[in-house]
């Protein structure tokens, strides 16, 4: 499913326009987004819980070159599924 098949199914299940589903959609997205940039966690009970773990630097392998490489540290967004999206 992509995003204008969730839109689709959103406004048949609501009964809104497309136009106003992908706008909700959007408000949502951008609102988890923002909650995970400030490094707060999106618990959404049922489906799942978005939060920010912290990647340590480390060291890596060029599958290419077999070079030994440095990873950057960095933030990244963890997704852990609810009872509801347990399949």
């Amino acid at each position: 499913m992509n995003k204008a098949d969730l839109v689709a199914a959103v406004a048949a299940n609501a009964e809104i326009s497309k136009v106003k589903a992908g706008a909700a959609i959007d408000a949502a997205i951008d609102a988890i987004v923002e909650a995970l940039k400030k490094g707060d966690n999106v618990q959404l009970i049922g489906f799942g819980t978005f939060s920010v773990v912290k990647r340590n630097a480390r060291k890596g392998i060029n599958p290419k070159t077999k070079a030994v490489i440095d990873i950057k540290a960095k933030k990244a967004v963890k997704f852990k599924a609810g009872a509801k999206l347990a399949l």
